[in-house]
């Protein structure tokens, strides 16, 4: 018979190691080893009379030929099929994350309602909550006449068999993956080695059959999809469903798509009635904005293919420590730091004993550099007490040298704050201006240093 052999897996990163230890080798968490069981082959059973089969050849072709579009299940949800590149890809195996309550289910039961009205068959699995809570939720959504089949159900066997009975499902939904478990694995659920083996049986089965399958993840403290990143690396597409508890939007943002465009993001508006589409996603974080408060800056940014209008507030206090403090909220705390030493090395404006509170209007986050220029500017407004023109835009990325660098698509964004109603902009002097009456009126600094002399001068006018 086979002998078992105990191993230790990390539950961070998936190395396994021969006997336990408080650190991972692999990536340094501390405290991550389980001890796990597997079998080591050794013996006369019939794992040990495998034998390595023999490899046949496949057929080798060329990079030239006929290219055909994968074939899409569209929603009708606009802000999820832009999300997904079109809609569901089928065969294709999606990953989706997002913090407990924030809403994963009930968009994936709006999604699942609105493709049975489009005549596809859907199979919604849970592994966390009774037939009985998935009904309360639809019938909350408005969505209980919907012929969505469900099942309550954590062995992957047991719903291979289910939904291989009859027709085919168009999309199958297994919430979560961290619940399933394989008679293939004698791990308790929720380890590496069971998420690894329940998420590869149901992506061959998209595979095998043309069904597309959704899988939701729990998320970490740090918002990393818990379990191994192997299984980021094994599906077709992931997405993270994110939000702030303070707030009644939520987004929904690609970090990997296989079959489109990557860093795309939805727009939602969590209500009563579950989620709705926020289609002008500028006018939701810029509603409640002040005109006439110094230390505000709007920055006209990019998330994928989408322009989106944000506001950006500073704060610069007198400091009582001796170390000011610098806090950020919805943007890089580094880049914050390297926007200070560069006013203080190249504009002569002085931060050593002031205190320093960014925050990002909204609960919305930033990622690209294309908002050093409206950081800077809101910044110096706080710092000197002028409210910043109400109908001006910032974009572009400051160097450490003090210069403005052009950033990519300054006419999608221009376009966005046009028909928001700004009239001027401030930008990098190496972009286009692109077409409409916000053109004619763009100031272009060559220098971070001429955006804080053109600030201070308007105190003298």
């Amino acid at each position: 018979m086979a002998r078992t052999r105990v191993q230790f897996i990390c539950q961070n990163c998936g190395t396994v190691h021969a006997r336990w230890a408080g650190k991972c080798d692999g990536c340094g968490a501390w405290n991550t080893l389980i001890e796990e069981g597997t079998s080591s082959g050794i013996g006369s059973g019939p794992q040990a009379a495998r034998k390595a089969r023999k490899g046949r050849a496949v057929a080798l072709t060329t990079l030239s030929g006929e290219i055909e579009d994968a074939p899409r299940i569209m929603t009708g949800i606009s802000e999820l099929d832009r999300v997904t590149g079109g809609g569901f890809v089928r065969g294709s195996a999606l990953l989706v994350g997002g913090d407990p309550g924030i809403g994963k289910s009930t968009l994936l039961t709006q999604a699942a309602a609105a493709l049975t009205e489009r005549g596809h068959r859907i199979v919604y699995v849970s592994g966390e909550e009774a037939v009985a809570q998935i009904r309360l939720r639809a019938q909350r959504l408005g969505v209980a006449h919907h012929p969505v089949e469900l099942a309550a159900e954590t062995n992957v066997e047991d719903i291979l068999a289910t939904i291989e009975d009859g027709k085919r499902p168009d999309l199958v939904i297994l919430d979560s993956i961290q619940t399933l478990w394989t008679d293939l694995a004698d791990s308790a659920p929720g380890t590496v080695t069971q998420v690894r083996a329940a998420a590869q049986a149901m992506i061959r089965y998209a595979k095998s059959t043309g069904a597309a399958v959704v899988l939701v993840g729990h998320v970490t403290k740090e918002g990393q999809i818990a379990g191994p990143r192997v299984v980021e690396h094994m599906v077709d597409g992931v997405l993270y469903f994110e939000g702030e508890g303070g707030h009644h939007y939520r987004i929904l943002r690609t970090v990997k798509n296989r079959f489109g465009p990557t860093d795309e993001i939805g727009v939602f508006e969590m209500g009563d009635m579950g989620l709705r589409e926020v289609s002008n996603p500028s006018e939701l974080f810029l509603g409640e904005r002040s005109a006439k408060a110094p230390g505000a800056a709007v920055f006209a940014g990019i998330e994928g293919t989408r322009p989106v209008l944000v506001e950006i507030q500073a704060l610069v206090a007198p400091s009582p420590l001796g170390t000011p403090r610098r806090a950020v909220v919805g943007w890089d705390s580094a880049r914050l730091s390297m926007v200070l030493a560069v006013l203080e090395a190249h504009c002569g404006v002085r931060f050593a004993t002031h205190d320093v509170y960014l925050n990002v209007a909204g609960g919305y986050r930033i990622s690209e550099p294309a908002a050093d220029l409206a950081v800077a500017a809101a910044l110096v407004s706080s710092m000197t007490g002028l409210a910043l023109p109400a109908d001006c835009v910032y974009f572009g990325e400051i160097s450490l040298s003090g210069a403005v660098r052009p950033v990519a698509h300054a006419a999608n964004r221009l376009k966005e704050a046009e028909k928001l109603g700004f009239k001027q902009a401030v930008m990098p002097p190496g972009n286009e201006d692109g077409s409409g009456a916000i053109g004619a009126r763009t100031v272009r600094p060559e220098a971070l240093a001429d955006l804080v002399a053109r600030i201070a001068g308007s105190k003298a006018a």
